[in-house]
């Protein structure tokens, strides 16, 4: 059993919580995934299972996908609704909530190429300790900033309209973001109310793709219990030759088969790909992934960085 899922998190479970339930609903214990989402958002979490798990390298820099709730008017300590309200941050503040307009300018500023201060509550670590350890001890650590990119980042119409008042004096936002990964929604929920003269927090989060898995590839666990239950796992399970069919490819004769499964590079001639140094290629025989190379440019050489296949 090996394979890529792509599972619709459930709010109020953490990534690890579903994936010891993956464990136990399919019966294999080498199960992993790509990049965790906090336990009150949901969406798309992308799991691998059995050899699969040595692929997770080349699947966690995917771009990410996400529609936001963004709730302006008041900061919380976590800097998302699970948070409590900062002291001296009223929900109606001292002035009016911004309109769309103004929503809209702040947030076209937030796009591109930007710096981000990983949040104090995040399972980044520094010093060998997750930043959340150091939060609920009430310590404050000295963090970077880190570059990352906000490919798209505009508001849309939610269940209701883009921008929703609350009798209570705030305002929720619905936006759709699209970021390069290691991106905090969060911390980009608090700049835009920076940018607004506003506290705010993230108040709800979907992630609807990441990479190029889409929420319409996902099953709940529950659609997972019934599929292993109706023997047919084989309908959800994605392939890993298929989970990497965004990186280049080169078809295995018989000898470069064997020296692949040995570990041993691969000489380019007759290889007909337009590939700079240090690409990642898939090794393939018979659509079956049998690893994943490293193009040496100077050495004009294939290292078979990762083995999968056996075949």
């Amino acid at each position: 059993m090996e394979g890529v899922l792509i599972i619709d998190k459930p709010a109020g479970m953490t990534s690890h919580d579903v994936v010891a339930r993956v464990r136990k609903i399919i019966g294999e214990r080498k199960v992993g995934h790509t990049g965790t989402l906090d336990p009150f958002a949901t969406g798309v979490l992308v799991l691998l299972v059995g050899r699969a798990t040595r692929i997770a390298q080349f699947l966690s820099g995917a771009e990410k996908e996400y529609h936001a709730v963004i709730r302006l008017g008041y900061r919380t300590d976590t800097g998302d609704v699970t948070g409590r309200p900062i002291d001296g941050d009223s929900p109606r503040g001292e002035r009016s909530m911004p309109g769309k307009e103004e929503i809209d300018a702040a947030i076209a500023a937030l796009r591109g190429e930007i710096e981000q201060t990983p949040p104090m509550y995040s399972a980044k670590k520094i010093g060998g300790r997750k930043l959340y350890e150091h939060a609920r001890r009430g310590e404050e650590i000295a963090r970077p900033p880190v570059g990352i990119t906000i490919h798209e980042f505009e508001l849309v119409s939610g269940d209701a309209e883009f921008v929703r008042p609350h009798e209570d004096g705030w305002v929720d936002v619905n936006a759709r973001v699209v970021c390069s990964a290691g991106t905090y929604v969060r911390v980009l929920a608090e700049d835009l109310g920076k940018r607004l003269g506003v506290g705010a927090h993230l108040a709800g989060l979907r992630r609807a793709r990441a990479g190029q898995f889409k929420i319409s590839r996902a099953v709940t666990l529950d659609e997972l219990a019934e599929v292993v239950l109706s023997n047919s796992l084989s309908q959800v399970l994605i392939s890993p030759n298929d989970a990497l069919s965004h990186l280049p490819a080169i078809e295995l004769d018989d000898d470069q088969l064997k020296r692949t499964r040995n570990g041993l590079d691969l000489g380019v001639e007759g290889i007909q790909l337009q590939l700079n140094d240090g690409d990642s290629v898939r090794m393939e025989k018979n659509d079956e992934l049998i690893a994943v190379g490293r193009f040496d440019r100077p050495r004009r050489l294939i290292h078979p960085a990762v083995v999968l296949g056996t075949s």
